[in-house]
C-alpha cells in the first residue's frame, strides 16, 4: 500500500484552509493543494490527482456532499478516498456523511499538531 503524499484540502473559510495547510505541510510534511469550493475541487482532483481529498461539509455553491458526489460520477476521481471535516459531529450526522462513502469524518476545530498523523491513520484504515 502507498504512502500518503498529496491531499486535496476543500475549505472556503480562508483562515481554516491556512491552518489546515500549515498542519498537514508545516508539521506533517505532506503536499497540500488548496481549494475554495466544491467546483474548483473537482477541476483539481481531476488535474492534480491527490491520494486524499479533505472536505468541509457546509460551503456556499457546491457543499461537501455534492461535491463527493461530483467526484463520484467522473471516471478519473470516482475511486478517491474523501475524508469530511465539519463542527457537525452528532452521531446521526457522522452517520450520513458516512454512508455517502467517505473513510471518515474528521471534527472542526481540529488539532493541528495532530492532523497529519489522524489522516494518515485513516488513510492506512482505508
Amino acid at each position: 500500500m502507498s504512502e500518503l503524499q498529496h491531499v486535496l484540502c476543500v475549505e472556503d473559510e480562508p483562515d481554516i484552509r491556512l491552518i489546515a495547510q500549515l498542519a498537514l505541510e508545516t508539521v506533517g510534511g505532506l503536499r497540500v493543494s488548496l481549494c475554495a469550493s466544491g467546483n474548483d475541487a473537482v477541476d483539481v482532483a481531476r488535474r492534480e490527482r491527490p491520494d486524499l481529498v479533505v472536505l468541509d461539509v457546509m460551503m456556499p455553491g457546491l457543499d461537501g456532499p455534492g461535491t463527493l458526489k461530483a467526484l463520484r460520477e467522473h471516471p478519473d476521481t470516482a475511486e478517491l478516498p474523501v475524508v469530511f471535516m465539519t463542527a457537525k459531529v452528532q452521531p446521526a450526522e457522522v452517520a450520513q456523511l458516512m454512508g455517502l462513502g467517505a473513510l471518515a469524518v474528521v471534527a472542526k476545530p481540529f488539532d493541528p499538531m495532530s492532523l497529519a498523523t489522524q489522516l494518515r491513520e485513516i488513510w492506512s484504515r482505508r
